[in-house]
């Protein structure tokens, strides 16, 4: 048996001999590390933004035992509404007209702006957040997302407004994408990430990226900032001072 088997053994090397040789593909590139600029410059005086704000503890909204699938998204915007009721702008701004459909969402829900709840476990903790759009004008969409409190309560811990064309979600990242003004052919998009540090979701990764040639759009009559954490600011009344109670509000 042994002259078979180095037989054998011959004629595997001379296969893998047959198969082919390494080329070489070029010189590879040195490698360049990264080069301060300006190593002078003085120490900052002022931290940078701080994003711990954005979470937030959301009044009067309890989530039994501790499931989000139990809770009313129109409710829930509601009593945001209702904490802020003059917040025009940041995190809690919503345009008049937004917060007059909101109120009417029980009548008229097929205006309501809170559109489909979405629940993904964006934390890693085994339990699903839940994630709200609000429609506004010029195609303007406000996404927020809440997590049970270890109190029994909700907390908001991701609030933006942009001029999205579409929301993903990809692992346990939020990626809103929106329009480039004046940039036919490309968008924004921002991931938004979980960080242990803030307890809050934040803008981890921002980026212009090439999508396909295309007109520029047109004017808004309600252009809204875009960046982290930012709602539209228009021109408009205090919200209804008593929207109605949560607990008759129906889901959308």
């Amino acid at each position: 048996m042994a002259p078979l088997l180095t037989a054998a053994g011959v004629l595997v090397l001379s296969g893998c001999g047959g198969a082919g040789h390494l080329e070489s593909s070029g010189a590879t590139p040195t490698a360049v590390g990264p080069i301060r600029l300006w190593p002078d410059l003085p120490a900052a005086t002022a931290t940078p933004n701080d994003f711990g704000p954005n979470a937030e503890q959301v009044p009067g909204i309890r989530v039994s035992g501790g499931d989000v699938h139990e809770l009313n998204p129109v409710a829930v915007v509601q009593a945001e509404v209702r904490a802020h009721p003059n917040s025009y702008s940041g995190s809690d701004g919503l345009y008049d007209e937004t917060v007059r459909q909101l109120n009417s969402c029980k009548q008229k829900p097929g205006s309501c702006p809170v559109l489909k709840p979405y629940y993904r476990d964006l934390t890693g903790d085994g339990k699903d957040e839940l994630i709200v759009g609000i429609r506004m004008p010029d195609q303007q969409l406000a996404v927020r997302c809440y997590m049970p409190a270890k109190d029994g309560g909700l907390i908001r811990i991701m609030a933006t407004s942009e001029q999205a064309t579409r929301v993903d979600v990809a692992g346990r990242d939020v990626i809103v994408r929106s329009v480039a003004d004046g940039m036919p052919g490309y968008e924004y998009r921002t991931a938004w990430s979980w960080d242990d540090h803030q307890q809050a979701m934040l803008p981890t990764r921002d980026e212009i990226v090439r999508t396909k040639p295309g007109k520029a759009p047109g004017g808004s009559k309600h252009p809204g900032p875009s960046g982290a954490g930012q709602s539209p600011s228009p021109k408009k009344k205090p919200p209804t001072a008593n929207p109605p109670d949560p607990s008759t509000a129906d889901a959308p």
